[in-house]
């Protein structure tokens, strides 16, 4: 995949099958539609092409924006070479680009710049400066100025409606299995792991504390989960607690992982760490020795779900 950071850097010698938007979560309704691109490019008479933008325009154009993302700007761009398109535009969205009217959008992007033979968008793609434009107005360009139009509809996404919005609800609410059913891959945060007050250790639960540099990814909500970490290349399997351990008194939010039958130092190094079942909230202990039956409960139950998950192929 090719990765241009600006429109203006976008070069090719051949028409493009494209579409664009934010693609937050890249998630199930987006692949429908990034798989269309692709089969329409399969001959190679024209490239495919998604343009996308950073930072997300609602961070913009909203004033104390609180919009937190599915994924940082690099994990968005690894999802969508996954998805076998050829070219990818993340272009730096501000208040000069928002105010383009739709018109001066499809001439002087889309027909001059991205050379465009037909643009693929789902049900519900509203643009131009304060996104007036719809599907309507997109096909009267496409015949003025000479590319196709396609519309997936909702129907064509597994009969639900999803949406960035919605995998954000489902994770605020600890809801995994919709998120992750959504999202068609677990959800996952991605970290250096750095040194905690090391309390697991003495009570022998040690946990790789997961510090995420970009603040504008979304945290799922405060609990205990079972999770699946990448490490090294290599897969472990664990249980993570997102909250502020009220046990010991603790004053900041913290991501906490511990790994199933793993001993080795990763410190300052990366891990990515798949969210895979929501087991309970987070709560206050009457003592360390209660904590720690509780955490021999929780590996226990984490154990089940990854064993039944095992036998059932869904992990």
């Amino acid at each position: 995949m090719k990765l241009f950071h600006s429109i203006n850097d976008f070069q090719s010698t051949k028409k493009t099958i494209l579409t664009l938007g934010t693609f937050d979560g890249v998630h199930i309704g987006h692949k429908k539609i990034l798989e269309r691109i692709t089969q329409n490019t399969e001959n190679g008479k024209y490239e495919s092409l998604v343009l996308t933008f950073f930072p997300h325009p609602r961070m913009v154009l909203q004033e104390k924006s609180e919009i937190r993302l599915l994924n940082t700007i690099g994990e968005k761009i690894k999802l969508l070479e996954a998805t076998g398109i050829e070219n990818l535009v993340v272009h730096p969205f501000n208040e000069s680009f928002s105010r383009l009217t739709a018109e001066e959008f499809v001439r002087t992007i889309l027909v001059e710049k991205f050379q465009i033979q037909k643009i693929i968008i789902g049900h519900d793609h509203r643009f131009g400066r304060n996104r007036t434009a719809n599907i309507d107005d997109l096909i009267a360009f496409g015949i003025e100025y000479g590319f196709e139009v396609e519309q997936i509809s909702a129907e064509e996404i597994q009969d639900v409606s999803v949406s960035s919005t919605k995998i954000r609800k489902a994770l605020n609410e600890g809801n995994m299995a919709l998120a992750n059913e959504y999202l068609g891959y677990s959800y996952f945060l991605n970290g250096k792991v750095v040194k905690g007050k090391q309390l697991g250790r003495t009570i022998g639960f040690p946990t790789a504390n997961i510090h995420i540099e970009e603040d504008y990814k979304l945290i799922p909500k405060i609990g205990v989960y079972v999770v699946k970490a990448n490490v090294n290349e290599e897969t472990v399997f664990g249980m993570m607690n997102i909250g502020f351990n009220p046990t010991v008194n603790g004053e900041k939010q913290t991501i906490e992982v511990h790994l199933f039958n793993f001993d080795k130092d990763i410190y300052d190094q990366n891990i990515e760490v798949s969210l895979l079942h929501y087991i309970r909230e987070e709560q206050k202990f009457s003592s360390i020795d209660a904590l720690k039956a509780q955490l021999n409960q929780d590996q226990v139950d984490s154990l089940n779900f990854i064993n039944s998950s095992l036998k059932n192929q869904t992990v």
